[in-house]
């Protein structure tokens, strides 16, 4: 056994019984390298990652490739999600060194940990143009055996290209933000001249559009969810349908698809093909959370347009259902007793991938048939499904359906509500079944920022669908958090993992800035004025402790950590939004609550210097897009006062009001937004911009008419 069976991460214990005498990423670590003057090896990856699996069996379990590796290297194991500042780094030196990157990622270091040679997956055998994992070893030790000066010139050439890539992709001329301007009796317009220069990321962005089967690109297919959202807003400020009819149809074909576990609800990490078929079976939170976001967003377009069409009918059952699926899963197995979140569940089970979610049909229609289905609805029931006598992926049946409740039913002539009824037997007597076989692995760590996004999750799946249970859960998993991960409260540090009670590791930034917006999206679903206090706190420990002046953006790792050999920024929103991202949008609503215009300048610095960037390549930077939306549209700001101030609050935000502040309250505050407003008596709606309002209004039909765009 090795130091790692004193860890928490579920991925390093994993590895604590192989026979590499794995350390932890600690100061012990790295100072056993430099005292020994040993190159380190530092194998990155975490608990579901199915290929890092396949390698630790075929390399680090054996005693001959072990003992390779205890000799010449210092040996250190990293979970990703645990120390995402130490995977970034030498994630980036894997993709300058080999154009790709990916986990496991395995990265030989110099004793003082400059990265020198990378790679992911490495066999245990030469194969597919990559050598051997022993031959790997043999190959770098010899090199800083008898070259030593080689290797420290590679080292040293690898730092200069590091410290060069913290800017944007595209650097130029940024044009000045268009200033909007503001009509205190009428709509808020939006200016050709706005629209356009959003309009040009749509434009970009739908240049990767799938037309046929949604989302983004081909194969393998990631949710992009972000961008999905981005499509939403453009499509609410220009009034372009292209852009929400591809939202609708990449929604669709996700929901509908075998990403998506139509038995226990929640969305795999990826699809492997293009049509959404083959997911690779790991559920992570995060997408989860961003999916439920963007799919409460598409069903308060759907629930508020009059004269829906039957398809779009037809969608709001299916988000809905989605919706309360998923956050299903995420009560029934993805919750601690306490109220925190775990962070992923296995794509294996008994070491196989997807084990656990697929099917054969002579099992599905033996558990039908014991379930009392007739021939003919169990018929029906694998139809819908597409479950096959020879499968649809490796002679097993991954569900998946390609039509509508309604339209299957037209076609089978029968009633959609006997058809829905039917089939949600099926599926909850095939759950039974399915809950009784070997559950894939479970990540029981639980990562703060994480549980922030799925907060906001909750917190935006109760606007959209006004079920208290879900507000309860937002409110309950934010307490958890400041309880458990702010040991001294807002305005200090926080920490990033929390496992069997005990919170490890200082926070990065991502964790401060999902935290921050998770506190403003309870905010707007309770109206507590506590949760606004918290969030300014945290904000202005943020700024001190992480805001690089020098270019307006924010370091992921704070000032004072040492055990890091260069601090990053974080900019790319991939699988979940960047930090900085994230930050720049907080700033803007912030901004506003508080009534810190400094903020507001920093938010417009952000959004400037990473506007080409934006542009060039928005589906690498979705909630980018979103904090430009944000700039180049009129931030609306919405003060609701009198006795039944919350309640209409609440009601606003059932209809999709992007770029929109909300503050509320039926007695007297401080907020600036509702100074002088919240007196007792008849309530009041007030449509206002950069604190100067429009005259208030007494119903939410007037205050939705004068929030709409006027489009020029």
């Amino acid at each position: 056994m090795n130091s790692l069976s004193k860890e928490t991460s579920p991925y390093l214990l994993q590895h604590a019984h192989n026979p590499v005498n794995w350390f932890a990423w600690t100061p012990e670590a790295l100072e056993k390298a430099q005292k020994e003057n040993k190159l380190i090896l530092v194998s990155i990856g975490y608990s579901t990652c199915h290929w890092c699996h396949v390698m630790e069996r075929e390399s680090f379990e054996n005693e001959d490739v072990a003992a390779i590796m205890n000799e010449h290297f210092v040996c250190i194991k990293v979970d990703r999600e645990e120390r995402p500042d130490v995977d970034a780094i030498y994630m980036e030196a894997c993709q300058i060194m080999t154009g790709g990157g990916g986990w496991p990622l395995n990265c030989f270091l110099t004793p003082d940990a400059r990265p020198f040679y990378t790679g992911t997956y490495f066999p245990p055998r030469p194969a597919h143009n990559r050598p051997s994992w022993v031959q790997v070893l043999h190959h770098l030790s010899r090199s800083w055996r008898e070259q030593p000066e080689e290797v420290l010139a590679q080292a040293e050439k690898m730092m200069g290209y590091m410290h060069r890539s913290d800017q944007p992709p595209v650097t130029g001329e940024i044009p000045p933000a268009a200033k909007v301007p503001f009509d205190a009796l009428q709509p808020f317009a939006v200016t050709n001249e706005a629209r356009d220069r959003v309009g040009e990321v749509f434009l970009n962005l739908s240049d990767r559009f799938d037309r046929q089967e949604g989302g983004f690109g081909g194969a393998p297919k990631f949710p992009g969810a972000m961008s999905v959202s981005f499509l939403m807003q453009f499509y609410y400020f220009s009034g372009h349908k292209d852009a929400l009819d591809h939202a609708f149809l990449s929604l669709d074909k996700m929901c509908m698809g075998g990403i998506y576990d139509h038995l226990g609800g929640g969305f795999s990490r990826y699809a492997t093909d293009r049509e959404w078929l083959v997911p690779h079976f790991e559920k992570m939170l995060y997408d989860n959370a961003l999916l439920v976001v963007a799919l409460a967003d598409a069903y308060k377009i759907l629930k508020n347009t009059i004269n829906s069409s039957p398809l779009d009918i037809q969608r709001l059952q299916l988000y809905k259902e989605t919706v309360e699926d998923t956050l299903g899963w995420v009560e029934r197995e993805m919750t601690h007793p306490q109220g925190g979140f775990y962070a992923a569940q296995d794509a294996d089970s008994e070491g196989v991938e997807g084990k656990f979610f697929v099917w054969e049909k002579v099992e599905v229609m033996t558990l039908l048939e014991q379930g009392r289905f007739n021939a003919t609805d169990s018929n029906l029931f694998c139809l819908f499904y597409d479950i096959t006598p020879h499968g649809n992926w490796e002679e097993k049946n991954i569900f998946h359906r390609k039509q509508t409740y309604a339209v299957f039913a037209k076609e089978q002539q029968m009633e959609t509500d006997v058809l829905e009824k039917m089939l949600q037997k099926g599926r909850q007597l095939l759950f039974a079944a399915r809950s009784q076989r070997i559950y894939p692995g479970l990540d029981d760590k639980v990562l703060s920022g994480w549980n922030a996004l799925m907060i906001s999750a909750y917190a935006q799946a109760f606007t959209a669908l006004g079920q208290e249970q879900f507000r309860t859960n937002a409110i309950r998993s934010l307490e958890f958090v400041m309880d458990s991960f702010f040991p001294e409260g807002p305005g200090a540090q926080a920490m990033h993992t929390w496992k069997d009670g005990v919170a490890r590791i200082p926070a990065f930034l991502e964790d401060y800035a999902y935290i921050i917006a998770a506190m403003l999206d309870v905010y707007q679903i309770t109206f507590d004025e506590g949760w606004l206090q918290k969030a300014l706190i945290t904000t202005e420990y943020v700024i001190d402790l992480f805001y690089d002046p020098a270019d307006g953006l924010f370091f992921f790792t704070n000032a004072e950590q040492t055990d890091i050999i260069i601090r990053k920024k974080d900019l790319y929103d991939n699988a979940t939004p960047s930090a900085n991202s994230t930050m720049a949008r907080n700033l803007q609503r912030l901004s506003i609550y508080h009534d810190r215009h400094d903020w507001m300048e920093m938010a417009e610095k952000m959004v400037g210097v990473m506007h080409n960037s934006i542009v060039k390549f928005p589906n690498g930077f979705g909630r980018w897009a979103e904090a430009l939306i944000n700039n180049e549209f009129p931030v609306r700001e919405i003060a609701v006062s009198g006795d039944d101030a919350l309640q209409t609050a609440s009601m606003l935000q059932n209809y999709f009001l992007p770029n929109t502040v909300l503050a509320a309250a039926s007695q007297s505050s401080q907020l600036p937004l509702l100074v002088g407003k919240a007196d007792r008596g008849a309530t009041f709606i007030y449509i206002c911009r950069n604190f100067a309002c429009q005259r208030p209004v007494g119903t939410i039909a007037e205050a939705l008419a004068s929030l709409h765009p006027q489009l020029e």
